[in-house]
């Protein structure tokens, strides 16, 4: 068991308080802090303290001890799962994820940097927002309508005929009358109208601006839970939460940031009848529809046993606990290898614990 060193993303849509107030830094912090990572993904793999390697180099050099036989043979010699704290300030990036054979395929024609999915589950640590999956499409066309901006009649008219990939194909291909719509939003009192308003004014000329009238909102308290798989078309608005996804990077963008876009791409992989789906949480655990990942949630004063024989991730978010020989305090973390047999997690606080779908119970 190690603890472990994570490094932190510096995207602009981060936070300069909320992962910098959880690992007990300065703050505000000098730039935006949007990402932590936990785990072994070759754009940021995490360092395992008095080892000298990272996680990633660690499993290479032992893949059976570190992953475990079910693991190693499921997934290949890998981490099949990334764990993030995600500190979201303003809203990221309108985009969406390809599914296994889409990323094994883009991968293989050099439009994805991993070969596999990246299914995802953002559970809140403070109130979290989310625009993700389609609205029913007449009510899209009705706000969008409202607005009265003749730059959008078409991709209203194509609403209402369910047409929502053509829809959305137009809007974003097509005039980009954002000036005039950022002012027609603005005199329309509704929080989407607002939001639109919003975004016009960061990303002038940008249309994918109009995603809150097309898309659903989530509002998430702390401790609940959304599942995103391929295909689900979202943009996280705000909040501070633990993510945990499939172990890849494989996002392909419509607006909303200074990132490369692919609109082509995004529209062939986008699904407009996948949806996202609220995970409840049953005895700590977010059951997911997903073999690369699930996420446990220790809390309270107690103890929690982990069955040896599969990797695992813990994250200290609250209080304290001792891990076997560690003891975390939040915003620390560690990982427990595969053949470090089973372990006990004395908690007096919150815990987060990150382990393959296919990992048998505790």
């Amino acid at each position: 068991m190690h603890l472990m060193t994570n490094p932190v993303k510096d995207y602009p849509w981060g936070s300069r308080t909320d992962i910098a107030a959880l690992t007990g830094r300065p703050v505000p912090a000098p730039g935006p802090e949007a990402e932590m990572w936990l785990g072994a993904h070759p754009a940021g793999p995490s360092l395992l303290s008095g080892d000298g390697r990272s996680l990633a180099e660690a499993i290479a050099a032992d893949p059976l001890g570190q992953l475990g036989e079910e693991t190693l043979t499921r997934f290949g010699a890998r981490l099949p799962y990334l764990m993030k704290l995600i500190a979201v300030a303003r809203p990221l990036s309108l985009q969406v994820h390809p599914s296994a054979g889409e990323a094994a395929d883009g991968h293989a024609r050099g439009v994805y940097g991993d070969p596999w999915a990246k299914p995802e589950l953002v559970c809140a640590l403070t109130p979290f927002t989310a625009l993700a999956g389609f609205r029913p499409p007449e009510q899209a066309a009705m706000l969008v309508d409202r607005l009265g901006v003749p730059a959008l009649a078409e991709t209203a008219e194509l609403l209402r005929r369910g047409a929502v990939l053509d829809a959305l194909r137009v809007l974003l291909e097509g005039d980009r009358a954002t000036e005039r719509i950022a002012w027609a939003a603005s005199s329309v009192h509704h929080p989407d109208y607002a939001l639109v308003a919003r975004l016009a004014r960061q990303h002038p000329g940008d249309p994918a601006c109009l995603a809150p009238l097309l898309l659903r909102r989530h509002e998430l308290a702390p401790g609940q839970a959304l599942f995103l798989g391929a295909g689900v078309l979202h943009c996280y608005l705000r909040g501070f939460g633990v993510e945990i996804m499939g172990g890849s990077d494989n996002v392909m963008r419509a607006g909303l940031t200074a990132k490369p876009l692919d609109v082509p791409e995004l529209l062939r992989v986008t699904d407009p009848a996948a949806v996202p789906l609220p995970v409840q949480e049953r005895d700590g655990l977010y059951a997911v529809p997903s073999p690369e990942f699930r996420l446990r949630r220790l809390t309270g004063a107690g103890e929690h046993r982990l069955a040896g024989g599969t990797p695992r991730i813990l994250l200290c978010t609250e209080g304290a606990a001792d891990a076997g020989p560690l003891r975390l305090t939040a915003g620390e973390s560690a990982f427990v290898p595969a053949a470090g047999g089973a372990a006990t997690v004395t908690t007096s606080g919150t815990v987060f614990c990150a382990e393959p779908g296919t990992a048998g119970p505790l």
